[in-house]
């Protein structure tokens, strides 16, 4: 790939423009060049494959790790689209929006098919597919940074720390981020293509832009921000911006600026309409919280601009979920973190002959600006993976002020080196111990619990990772606290139901069930709690109700075959046979199942039809030889006088 330079360079290695801009590059340079003045690509070769190795070695331990409850299902592990791998009509489904993630991402749904056609239900493959990217990713960043400033070591310290930030970890580690580092290496290489582009600018070359950000908006939408990145990089390193005219005089800045903005256009169309598909998706799959005040969420913005530095520079206390604050934040908290946006802004502006500090800083609050929150989807108040290309802005401004200070400073090499150890090996050692705690459902919303406080989110996953364990007794606890600290959250109202259903607990399942039906989104939530009631007022002996769930959950999803089932057995006690009959053939036309044909044969014994009823008999023994129900019947049909 070409390298980054301002326009109307010659198109040879295009480090003018960077080295240019940053007074302090121009004396150093050398020492990362031949005698001819190229750069010594064997130095680059060498920190890119330290990278790789080095990111590689961090992140091993993550092919250790399994699924998790946190999405993984809906993603991969009971997606029956995901988990017949790659075919054309599971493809037609990815470009779709009918997806249980609520979510436009036709590219990742495409990655977790072809992890599955390449290594089944593996967690292994699929977490190597997570690492790849990243390193691809954390490669790719270091040659961009490389080629368009010519310094190999910051360029490669700035790489480092992302391959081993600790924020990244979520986006790396679980499964269901598939959609991050996909999106992350789209954005990348869009950059790249920009470079390019902005070489010897060609409608051919813009295209590549326009195909790289294409596919990086079907991979996740966090990738919208790009044409204000790439304004920045105009500004810095590529000198774009103001830059020269024609006949290589300075361009008035503002000029210059609309220029590029009006050169960024098709981008903004694109990354609008990818904004607008999310929103639409969200909104029609009731993701959206609307009802969260606009002052909660211009609160927590503000505040969470803050609390993601904290993170970033001192990453304790990560979780996979924060519960948002909703009005529990103070107007003078938020006037007091504005301030310190604002003093950082001008402290900034005050040093602005060094460009990358104004360009780290805008990059990170600007690609940072869809993820924050004024648009609030969930109930989340942050989430480390939205760090994933903001981040990339502090670290291009910390490596560079730190590589000029040692320069203007006359520090020994030694001084930067331990500068950047001091930063990167604890970062390292969170990140394997981070990695650790993604290790399965259990671990993960142990720590998250221990590291948050309220969070219902995570008792109730925490409940569903004892219940995996088949500690029943112990998730209950978690379950009432769930209900209790997010008592507008579906999911914990259902898994209590089922508890208490299963304890015979009737009159509190009904109401956990009410409230599950009430403020469920998830359309299988929603039928397999009508199911649910069906079944539990057939054993009250309540056949009117049960058939009306029943029903309502069969016309929700008509492949459940448990539904069927379960209206069938109603059905036959109020002695309505043919229907019963019709509901147990289907549910075994939907998957064979020696319940289903037990229960046909049981409606076609009540009806008369001796024959028919032994087949089905024969058909669920075929299936399940053990099962002794089935074989008493078909003895007694067979030892009956014709």
């Amino acid at each position: 790939m070409n390298s980054f330079s301002k326009s109307g360079e010659i198109p040879d290695r295009g480090l003018t423009s960077a080295r240019a801009a940053d007074s302090n590059v121009a004396a150093s340079s050398a020492a990362l060049a031949g005698p001819d003045g190229q750069t010594n690509w064997r130095l680059v070769a060498i920190l890119a494959i330290l990278l790789a190795l080095g990111t590689a070695a961090v992140y091993a331990p993550a092919m250790r790790n399994g699924f998790v409850n946190l999405d993984d299902p809906d993603y991969v592990t009971r997606n029956p689209h995901v988990l017949a791998g790659l075919t054309w009509a599971n493809i037609r489904w990815a470009l779709g929006s009918s997806y249980p993630s609520s979510n436009w991402h036709p590219l990742t749904w495409i990655s977790h098919m072809a992890d599955v056609q390449l290594y089944g239900r593996n967690p292994a493959g699929h977490h190597f597919t997570s690492v790849l990217l990243h390193i691809l990713g954390v490669v790719l960043l270091f040659l961009l940074i490389e080629l368009s400033t010519g310094r190999a070591l910051r360029s490669a310290a700035v790489a480092a720390l992302f391959a081993v930030q600790p924020l990244n970890v979520e986006a790396v580690a679980w499964v269901s981020e598939r959609k991050s580092v996909l999106c992350v290496l789209l954005f990348l290489l869009a950059i790249g293509a920009y470079g390019w582009y902005a070489k010897r600018p060609s409608v051919g070359r813009y295209l590549w832009v326009v195909l790289f950000f294409g596919l990086g908006i079907s991979a996740k939408v966090m990738v919208i921000p790009l044409p204000f990145a790439l304004l920045l990089l105009d500004y810095w390193p590529l000198a774009r911006l103001p830059g020269m005219d024609a006949d290589g005089r300075p361009r008035p800045f503002f000029l210059a600026l609309c220029s590029l903005v009006i050169e960024k256009i098709p981008l903004f169309l694109m990354a609008a309409a990818g904004g607008a598909v999310t929103v639409y998706v969200h909104s029609r799959e009731h993701a959206l919280t609307a009802s969260m005040p606009l002052s909660w969420r211009f609160k927590n913005a503000i505040f969470s601009y803050v609390a993601y530095l904290g993170k970033a520079i001192w990453p304790v206390g990560l979780a996979p979920y924060y519960p948002h604050p909703e009005n529990t934040l103070t107007w003078t908290l938020i006037a007091l973190a504005g301030l310190g946006l604002v003093a950082i802004s001008v402290i900034l502006w005050r040093y602005r002959e060094r460009k990358y500090l104004m360009m780290g800083w805008l990059w990170y609050l600007g690609t940072m600006l869809p993820m924050i929150g004024f648009i609030q989807t969930g109930r989340q108040g942050m989430a480390d993976r939205f760090m994933h290309i903001p981040m990339m802005g502090l670290l291009f401004a910390f490596v560079w002020l730190i590589g000029d200070l040692a320069v203007e400073k006359h520090w020994q090499k030694e001084i930067a080196v331990a500068i950047f150890l001091l930063v990167a090996a604890p970062y390292a050692a969170v990140t394997i111990k981070q990695i650790s705690y993604w290790h399965d459902s259990y671990t993960l919303f142990a720590r998250t619990l221990d590291v948050t406080r309220n969070n219902g989110f995570a008792e109730n996953n925490f409940a569903v990772a004892l219940m995996e364990r088949g500690e029943p007794q112990l998730a209950v606890p978690h379950f009432l606290a769930a209900v209790r600290l997010s008592p507008d959250l579906a999911s914990p109202h259902y898994n209590l139901a089922v508890m208490l259903q299963r304890h015979n607990q009737f009159d509190d399942a009904e109401h956990e069930y009410r409230a599950a039906l009430a403020l469920s989104s998830d359309q299988v939530e929603i039928a397999q709690s009508h199911n649910n009631l069906g079944i539990l007022y057939s054993g009250e002996g309540k056949y009117a109700a049960a058939l009306t769930e029943l029903s309502a959950a069969i016309a929700l999803d008509p492949s459940e075959q448990n539904s069927y089932i379960g209206r069938g057995t109603v059905e036959m006690q109020t002695m309505n046979l043919n229907a019963a009959i019709a509901d147990f053939a289907k549910a075994a036309q939907i998957a064979p199942s020696p319940l289903a044909f037990y229960w046909l044969g049981r409606a076609l014994e009540s009806k008369g039809d001796s024959q028919q009823a032994a087949r089905a008999y024969a058909a669920a023994l075929q299936l399940a030889p053990a099962m002794a129900e089935a074989r008493t019947r078909l003895d007694f049909l067979r030892a009956k006088p014709e």
